[in-house]
């Protein structure tokens, strides 16, 4: 999954010689936490509404470029949603402008990353169940799992695997769609797989 395919495009922006209360007007207006900044099409900076609370009081009297992050993080289109997120946590920012040749084509933030997160998890649909387990062998494999799950009436809507300690086992994760989950689970316990838990979202 990389960044273009979940960026807002055309984002909001405002000028350097803008008056910052200009930026606060745009940022309260679209419940904005920030906003790029660009010249003739091109990113010279970025405001955040910790720069416009720093200048609050004075907004009408200061411009933009006096208050503007400049040379901000940036990525592009081609950017994995991983490695985004990543630097995001590196530099505790919460969105990131995306370029390309310089100029801006949109931005990426924290809640179009948690949203992607859930997509990947299967959890941005409401009534799903997540049954987790620990994948031992072939015999307490995926393959094993999923034929389980199948033969008790249970519909796989997504599936993604993590490990809670380096060197532990892995954890796989199901994310059911239909089926009875703490049916499938005793159906999966029963055929020697170690089930850590069946975990139920919206409703």
């Amino acid at each position: 999954m990389i960044v273009g395919n979940r960026m807002t495009k055309e984002p909001i922006t405002v000028e350097p010689e803008d008056l910052s209360i200009r930026a606060a007007h745009k940022m309260q207006a679209g419940g904005f936490r920030r906003l790029p900044v660009v010249s003739d099409g091109k990113l010279v900076g970025i405001v955040s509404d910790r720069d416009l609370r720093e200048h609050r009081g004075h907004l009408e009297q200061v411009k933009i470029n006096g208050i503007m992050r400049e040379r901000p993080v940036t990525v592009t289109a081609a950017t994995t949603i991983e490695e985004a997120a990543q630097i995001m946590l590196e530099r505790q920012i919460g969105g990131l402008p995306v370029v390309a040749d310089g100029r801006l084509v949109g931005i990426i933030t924290a809640s179009d990353i948690m949203r992607a997160f859930l997509d990947v998890m299967g959890a941005s649909r409401g009534g799903s169940t997540r049954i987790d387990f620990v994948l031992e062998g072939e015999e307490h494999g995926f393959t094993e799992a999923t034929r389980i799950v199948a033969r008790e009436g249970g519909e796989v809507l997504g599936v993604g695997t993590y490990r809670e300690k380096l060197g532990d086992n892995p954890v796989c994760y199901l994310r059911l769609l239909t089926g009875n989950p703490d049916t499938i689970a005793k159906a999966l316990r029963s055929s020697g797989f170690t089930v850590l838990g069946v975990h139920k979202i919206g409703g």
